[in-house]
């Protein structure tokens, strides 16, 4: 198993776009808005994939990095302590569990932080990255 990092940061409204974030949609590969479900992140172009990790440890440590970036744009404090966040992620990534995070930012922006396990044990899609 490994783990592909997905991002997408945008206005929170655009979210209840929820025909584009669906794989039946003609515009879900193309659609820059998260997927509904987090393994459909596996249909979306290679070129979405903002990392992959061979280690539970990287990838963990890719989603804190990416979480400080925003930390001080988060419209409410800290609704879930970091450590908190990382030590779930650390227990359910080798388990083959999705884990993603989303926040509100100020100014109405919406923020998703994933990783998505690759094979993936919810959904049938093949490997992005190895597909091809």
């Amino acid at each position: 198993m490994h783990w592909h990092a997905y991002q997408w940061v945008g206005p929170g409204v655009e979210r209840a776009n929820e025909a584009d974030r669906r794989p039946a949609s003609p515009e879900f590969t193309t659609s820059l808005l998260p997927p509904m479900r987090t393994g459909d992140w596996l249909l979306k172009p290679p070129s979405r994939i903002a990392a992959t990790f061979e280690e539970v440890v990287s990838a963990v440590a890719w989603m804190a990095d990416e979480y400080a970036k925003i930390r001080a744009a988060l419209l409410l404090p800290e609704p879930i302590p970091l450590e908190e966040r990382l030590e779930t992620a650390r227990d359910l990534l080798p388990r083959g569990v999705d884990v993603q995070w989303g926040e509100w930012l100020h100014g109405g922006r919406f923020i998703t932080i994933g990783i998505i396990c690759c094979p993936n044990r919810h959904v049938p899609h093949p490997c992005p990255s190895r597909s091809s």
